[in-house]
């Protein structure tokens, strides 16, 4: 396979111009896409009805185009789905991607388009290739397979000849032959929709495999090298894996298992993790720099339009959204994206920061409808994650998963948090950790702190220790295994609070 890695490296690393030149020229960058997606979709339906013949400038974008939810477009993407062509994009759609939902009850089904496979979701999967290779010259990753454990297709509920699910799944249907030579598991396997038959069997035919490198969701990929190390006895997955090399991450914040990884399952220095940032919507950022853990590049020539919207416009008619020249460092914004799949001004659900300028690099802080504000607190879950990650730290902890929302006020009682957590390596101490989370959060939280000082409206946290494998029969009972389900992190309602709490009692 050593060929193969040197051809592979060689033309990986003649992207690298692309991608610098992108950074050193983002506005324009910006500009030029921007450009390019309204005069592709200018004699669509959508076009037609907000002019785009006649928009010139990116303020009369702003101004003649309204920012969008998901409901607000589904009139339009419904009629996608039913296959009318020209509706949102000129392209016809055969793919959707189909989210978890796990901010709204209803799934939704986003049409892939073959530009938006193309030149979005491809292009950002070579591109998170070329940039390890420039973070690490020497490596050897194709000598060896990717392993990704790809999500589920089925025909689309409101057209039987078209395809929908994760967008996982939807990439690694459409990847081109030679590709399948250089990943595992076979694709009958990646795609099975028996979420625990899927996992035994993946088990079974990865560990017999040279695997050099995975990409995944950390919470699923720890359930796979669980079962991997069981079957073959081993102490870490370096026995079974001696070549593996890159770890890529997404999905959810990394840092609460980053121990997990490089303690348990990769004790090596050899072992890169690069995170990403690929959603149902598009592929949005990828991590540039090894030495700038939680920061991404964001990834400007993929097809997509970048609005930042203020979260204090967030639920406003007309919200003011700003453009690249406009954002400022540190300051939290909902993501608004339009993109050649046809969405317009849409309101993706994630939040990011901007941790630098020149080139924008940016690291998810959460999402619009995960936090916790029932007090005024504004708990999101960048908070959430570092008081679990600080916790765990002091304690020697190691945490699998968690969940959180209010208890409320009542009768003259105080309001408080209340968090389920699941731990692969439990605390030295439960009333340290239990401590640290919350000094940690009144730390980045001055909101928090202020609510909970001298416990005027906010008690201490109420922490539930659950035992190993809860979150994964609850997500099961939820009928959500799989990839592209995550457990939510934080909620402004009891409703998963609850559901968790009476499985455990």
């Amino acid at each position: 396979m050593k060929l193969v890695n040197d051809v592979m490296v060689w033309f990986l690393k003649r992207r690298m111009e692309r991608i610098e030149h992108f950074m050193a020229n983002p506005i324009e960058t910006q500009q030029t896409i921007f450009s390019e997606l309204l005069h592709t979709a200018r004699y669509t339906e959508w076009g037609r009805q907000y002019q785009y013949a006649q928009i010139k400038t990116i303020q009369e974008y702003r101004e003649q185009v309204p920012v969008s939810t998901y409901e607000d477009l589904f009139p339009y993407i419904e009629r996608v789905l039913k296959g009318e062509p020209n509706v949102l994009w000129p392209t016809q759609a055969d793919w959707f991607s189909k989210s978890s939902g796990t901010t709204n009850a209803r799934s939704k089904y986003l049409p892939v388009t073959p530009e938006a496979l193309e030149d979005c979701h491809y292009m950002g999967g070579k591109d998170m290739m070329t940039l390890l290779i420039h973070n690490r010259p020497d490596t050897r990753v194709y000598e060896g397979k990717g392993l990704s454990i790809g999500g589920t297709l089925h025909p689309n509920p409101y057209n039987p000849d078209t395809q929908a699910g994760d967008v996982s799944a939807v990439i690694m249907q459409n990847l081109p032959t030679w590709a399948e030579f250089i990943r595992t598991p076979p694709l009958e396997v990646a795609l099975m929709d028996k979420w625990e038959e899927k996992l035994e069997k993946m088990a079974e035919i990865c560990s017999e495999e040279n695997v050099t490198s995975i990409l995944g969701v950390p919470t699923w990929t720890i359930v796979l090298l669980d079962r991997i190390m069981e079957r073959k006895g081993a102490s870490s997955m370096l026995d079974v894996w001696p070549d593996f090399e890159v770890f890529v991450h997404g999905a959810v914040a990394f840092h609460p298992y980053r121990e997990l990884f490089m303690k348990k399952y990769f004790p090596a220095e050899q072992v890169t993790y690069l995170e990403t940032y690929n959603a149902s919507e598009g592929f949005i950022a990828i991590q540039d720099d090894l030495n700038r853990i939680g920061e991404m590049l964001l990834m400007l020539d993929y097809g997509i339009y970048y609005e930042f919207m203020p979260m204090e416009e967030l639920g406003n008619k007309y919200p003011r959204t700003l453009t690249l020249d406009e954002i400022e460092l540190d300051k939290n914004y909902a993501l608004v994206i339009s993109t050649n799949a046809g969405l317009w001004r849409y309101i993706i659900g994630d939040t990011v920061k901007f941790t630098s300028k020149y080139p924008f690099r940016v690291k998810v802080s959460g999402r619009t409808k995960h936090f916790i504000n029932a007090f005024g607190e504004e708990v999101i879950v960048e908070n959430a994650d570092a008081a679990i990650t600080a916790a765990c730290n002091r304690t020697g902890a190691v945490v699998s998963d968690y969940t959180a929302g209010p208890v409320y006020m009542g009768d003259g009682s105080r309001g408080r948090h209340e968090w389920v957590i699941e731990f692969s390596r439990e605390p030295d101490s439960r009333d340290l950790f239990s401590q640290t989370l919350d000094d940690t959060l009144r730390q980045v939280n001055s909101d928090y702190d202020a609510k909970r000082y001298q416990d005027m409206a906010l008690l201490p946290p109420l922490i539930h220790f659950v035992a190993p494998g809860t979150f994964y029969t609850w997500m099961r009972q939820r009928n959500k295994l799989g990839g592209q389900n995550k457990v939510p992190r934080l909620s402004n309602d009891r409703t998963y609070l609850d559901n968790i709490l009476e499985m455990v009692s």
